[in-house]
């Protein structure tokens, strides 16, 4: 009996877990709709004198889309004697030889080519070491996979006319985003970030993050805030994190539009998420502490601790749904009262929170079409079970994050799909690797089915929706892991 209760009380503290994250996602809901018509359009305005500005792309292995990225930020409009370009180039291959033929082709743009033969610091040690010959006051950075607006940098540089604005973020679209089930995924996740979590916390005053790329920053900010670091896989994250707590402010920008690529594999994108989970639990070790002992307002430590402990939705995720097994026998058996499952139900009240605001974030983006309802009934369930089916790959992610365990920087391939060319298993650069996990994946996705069967032959229906949720989540993942080994 004594085994029950610990199965029960992990269910109820991950469960718990839950629950907060969705009222700091309810509070960023609210204040999306409060501010979603004044979210920052009327700061357009372009400085008489234009500032000298470095575009930094920093390139590792991108023989697929390296031309298309020089070609796209050789269209900015701006003065070129004042525009600047830097090619971070860490390449070990033919990428190289593309840049340098590509940037022949603009002789009046300032291109200068920075080769490292060592990638030491990875991502961020290439734009450190590209921040010391920079000639920019401001830097606008791009990874390999974008396709910047030609009018980015005249929409952005009015906001630094306030001297306490360090960064400017834009919203991510996505070229690709209907070219797959998984592609269409991906984009209802990103669209939740760069609407509800990205203007939920801009518009009250509490962190938000660069992310990575379709930014740009003020020179004198990166380096008051301690320039660029390599300690953890979210460079940028960390970086936000230090400049804002100097008091630095950042200015998010949903209304323009940069333009990027989606990985249309499930290996490219757990490479991604790895990164984007483990980098977020070391940032949060490196800094959350910090954050609740300065004297911020509670907004601001409130949705930080959220924030960068969001990644621990995977770990309480995978308690519960683990824990759920024995709770549900335990019931079945009469071990437990059925009071306890009506208590219980409060706690549905986290997943529907989490689910309205993925849902209202990307009906907003259509208008709230018919059409887009419509879509959006099938693909939001899909969506949470592929996101449980991630529970276990993820976790391992945090919890290496958390307990400081280091690994390499691994970039996600980029494929530069269209009509023409749409088959992605040409890409020189896939993993074929199956990892542990992958099997555990399929392990689980049986064992969930078997709840499934139990749960209706027993006619206990209490836990059959998240249980075929999970089946079908680690089903998928499973299947599309596999399915693109094989392919390899």
């Amino acid at each position: 009996m004594y085994l029950i209760y610990f199965f029960l009380t992990i269910y109820v503290l991950a469960m718990l877990f839950v629950l907060f994250y969705s009222f700091a996602q309810a509070h960023l809901l609210y204040h999306f709709f409060r501010f979603k018509n004044k979210a920052n359009q009327e700061t357009d305005q372009i400085p008489e004198e234009l500032p000298i500005v470095t575009v930094q792309l920093p390139v590792y292995n991108e023989l697929y889309v390296v031309e298309r990225l020089i070609d796209a930020v050789a269209k900015f409009n701006y003065p070129k004697e004042k525009l600047e370009i830097q090619l971070l180039d860490d390449s070990t291959d033919e990428t190289a030889e593309i840049i340098k033929d590509s940037i022949q082709k603009y002789p009046e743009i300032d291109f200068q080519y920075i080769h490292r033969k060592l990638r030491t610091g990875f991502k961020a040690g290439a734009l450190r070491e590209g921040l010391k010959e920079a000639k920019g006051e401001f830097i606008a950075i791009f990874d390999a996979d974008f396709v910047p607006d030609p009018d980015f940098l005249t929409k952005t540089i009015g906001h630094f006319s306030n001297e306490k604005v360090g960064m400017v973020q834009t919203r991510w679209t996505h070229l690709n985003e209907d070219y797959s089930i998984l592609t269409r995924l991906q984009a209802f996740a990103l669209d939740a970030h760069f609407m509800v979590e990205q203007m939920g916390r801009n518009q009250q005053e509490a962190f938000i993050n660069f992310n990575g790329t379709g930014g740009i920053w003020k020179k004198s900010c990166i380096l008051d805030a301690g320039n660029w670091q390599d300690d953890t896989l979210t460079e940028d994250l960390d970086l936000s994190y230090r400049a804002q707590q100097k008091g630095w402010e950042f200015v998010y920008r949903p209304d323009i539009k940069s333009p990027a690529e989606l990985p249309p594999v499930m290996s490219a994108i757990k490479s991604q998420q790895f990164r984007w989970t483990k980098g977020g639990a070391e940032c949060a070790a490196k800094h959350l502490g910090d954050v609740l002992q300065k004297p911020f307002g509670f907004k601001v430590k409130f949705h930080a601790t959220a924030h960068l402990l969001n990644a621990v939705i995977f770990i309480a995720v995978l308690l519960v749904s683990l824990s759920s097994i024995p709770v549900w026998w335990a019931f079945y058996q009469g071990m437990i009262p059925e009071s306890y499952f009506q208590g219980a139900a409060v706690f549905l009240v986290g997943f529907v929170i989490i689910a309205l605001v993925y849902f209202v974030a990307n009906l907003s983006l259509v208008n709230y079409s018919w059409r887009g309802i419509g879509r959006f009934l099938w693909e939001l369930p899909l969506f949470l079970s592929v996101s449980m089916g991630l529970a276990l790959h993820n976790s391992q992610a945090v919890w290496e994050g958390l307990t400081g365990k280091k690994s390499p920087f691994i970039r996600t391939p980029k494929y530069n799909l269209s009509k023409e060319n749409k088959n992605w298993s040409k890409n020189i650069y896939n993993s074929w690797k199956i990892p542990l996990t992958t099997y555990l994946e399929g392990v689980l996705a049986l064992v969930f089915i078997a709840m499934v069967i139990l749960s209706i032959q027993t006619g206990t229906y209490e836990m059959l929706v998240f249980h075929s949720m999970l089946a079908v989540g680690y089903g998928l993942v499973s299947w599309e892991s596999f399915r693109g080994s094989r392919v390899g």
